[in-house]
């Protein structure tokens, strides 16, 4: 009986501690057809809110999120497909509404800008490594006078040192 007041304790903790998605979507928005809601939630998680910029504005509560998904409502009501509402946005505010920007010309560095700096990063890492592996004990100890290097035989065969002059 206890083990089942822990395990029910921790699961209602576990589901408070859990994220829940929280929709800007207000209760007068919502189209009367379940299907092209679905529609117009899915589009609206594409599009980027321009105030908040790093939302979209599914999840902004922004005044201009909530006339961009009204718009996005009025179009797929109007009967256009999920295509042409991207593309009357895109045509409106540009490419930068679009979370994933498209595949494009101008695009083109924004695509490859990680995958490059990727590959960079490991061809540095890659020489550096190859240029530590050239360094080794015997580069070192070849440059050792004749002392230091008598020094440092003592030292490795754990001699005490001879005392030394000042």
């Amino acid at each position: 009986m206890r083990s089942r007041t822990i395990l029910a304790g921790l699961l209602a903790a576990a589901l408070m501690a859990s994220p829940l998605p929280v929709r800007a979507v207000q209760p007068d928005e919502i189209m009367s057809d379940p299907a092209k809601e679905a529609r117009a939630r899915e589009l609206s998680r594409e599009l980027r809110c321009m105030v908040c910029q790093n939302q979209s504005i599914d999840d902004s509560e922004a005044p201009l999120a909530r006339d961009l998904r009204l718009l996005v409502r009025e179009r797929i009501a109007a009967g256009d497909s999920d295509r042409q509402v991207i593309d009357f946005l895109v045509a409106r505010y540009g490419e930068f509404v679009l979370l994933k920007p498209r595949f494009s010309p101008h695009t083109l560095l924004l695509w490859l800008i990680p995958p490059l700096a990727l590959l960079g990063g490991g061809l540095a890492l890659w020489r550096y490594s190859r240029r530590r592996r050239g360094t080794s004990v015997d580069d070192a100890s070849s440059k050792l006078t004749e002392e230091e290097a008598a020094r440092l035989a003592r030292l490795i065969a754990a001699e005490p040192p001879a005392e030394e002059p000042r």
